[in-house]
């Protein structure tokens, strides 16, 4: 944007702007200004064909100037020499400084793009991103040690339990999960075992289907299949809840109070996630089984009695103990990560919605994480 200078002591000598050279002395007069912009380019490229070499200027007869006209005086003799020669030139100040401004910044190194490395840029990328997954594993780690050391220090004082957010959210958690979790399972239990006697038919095998769907529901399906659902329909609801409490300012009202938010929102939803999740995996792996059974019943003609007792006869204690003891683990973990990123909206109903998002891909990220690290210890060790 051009800028005008020396206008209001000069308005009345708003003349067009020339120039002429004498020799080795310019001399500026009227308004150079973008009004006159085009007139005075035209006689600039007239003088540098001249050959001319300039070496003063009079600015006595100038009356406005602005950043066009600055810069095409800078054209004319050169940035350097015109800050050269304003050193000693009688002109208002406000003038001077103009010109001294453009003529310092077309002195300069002319800007150039910073050169592009595909590489360096893919390198760049990566350390970014590790960088934030480390931010967040510390942050993680923290508010983990937070909610322990909280629930530590509340358990041997029954005074200070929250037994109605807790029973509200075992409620939550729990029962309304129930039907789409045993639903869920019944599905995959029969798919699971169709896919199973489709393949042991060819080597006449198909009793082994029992064995497959027991097998895979105890140790992993059915653990895995309630653990993402709770991790995507619960996690987003914790962080969505608490969220919003921190957008409609509740959680400065309940420091204010001198209530520890912590206490109060973290610990009930920890403990009802530690209840309801081994209970919904329970329920998880029975009708993940009742799937296979009514498929063995209805395709490969295995009575549900005898589906039972192959698995009574079969399938050790070990692997169901090995699915449930990793329901805990899972349900503080989901509602951990669920109430951190609650904590961390920012104020918005969009920055409610992002962190939502973020909670479930950590919660399904995190389960089925160490859900592999564990499949493996486990097969390492023989259980």
């Amino acid at each position: 944007m051009a800028t005008d200078s020396g206008y209001l002591t000069t308005a009345h000598r708003d003349t067009p702007g020339n120039l002429d050279c004498n020799g080795d002395t310019l001399t500026l007069s009227g308004s150079w200004t973008l009004s006159y912009y085009s007139v005075l380019n035209q006689r600039v490229t007239e003088v540098q064909a001249s050959g001319a070499t300039i070496t003063n200027i009079e600015f006595d007869k100038l009356s406005r100037v602005d950043t066009s006209g600055a810069a095409l005086i800078a054209r004319l003799t050169g940035p350097e020499q015109l800050l050269r020669l304003l050193e000693n030139a009688s002109l208002p100040e406000e003038q001077r400084q103009l010109l001294i401004t453009v003529a310092e910044a077309l002195a300069g190194a002319p800007w150039q793009p910073t050169r592009k490395n595909a590489l360096l840029d893919f390198l760049a990328d990566v350390g970014e991103k590790v960088t934030a997954i480390a931010r967040q594993l510390w942050m993680l780690a923290g508010f983990i040690g937070q909610t322990l050391a909280t629930l530590f220090y509340i358990l041997p004082r029954p005074r200070r339990w929250r037994i109605t957010p807790f029973v509200a959210a075992v409620h939550d958690t729990g029962l309304n999960a129930l039907p789409i979790v045993a639903l869920l399972t019944f599905l995959v239990g029969a798919v699971v075992a169709f896919l199973g006697a489709t393949v042991l038919e060819d080597f006449g095998a198909t009793i082994y289907t029992v064995n497959l769907v027991a097998f895979s529901f105890l140790r992993e399906f059915g653990v895995l299949l309630a653990a993402i659902l709770l991790a995507g329909r619960t996690a987003s609801s914790f962080t969505a809840h608490i969220g919003a409490m921190k957008v409609n300012e509740e959680l400065d009202a309940i420091r204010t109070l001198g209530l520890n938010p912590v206490e109060l929102l973290v610990v009930p939803r920890v403990l009802a996630m530690m209840v309801s999740l081994p209970v919904l995996i329970f329920i998880g792996m029975i009708s993940g089984m009742v799937g296979g059974a009514a498929v063995c019943a209805l395709v490969l003609d295995i009575p549900p009695s005898q589906f039972m007792a192959i698995v009574e006869r079969d399938i050790a204690l070990k692997h169901f103990l090995v699915g449930i003891g990793k329901a805990p683990v899972f349900a503080f973990l989901i509602a951990v990560i669920g109430c951190l990123e609650g904590f961390k909206v920012a104020g918005s109903a969009q920055s409610v919605g992002e962190h939502t998002t973020s909670s479930v891909v950590q919660s399904i990220f995190m389960v089925i994480l160490l859900d592999s690290i564990a499949a493996l210890f486990f097969m390492e060790m023989g259980w």
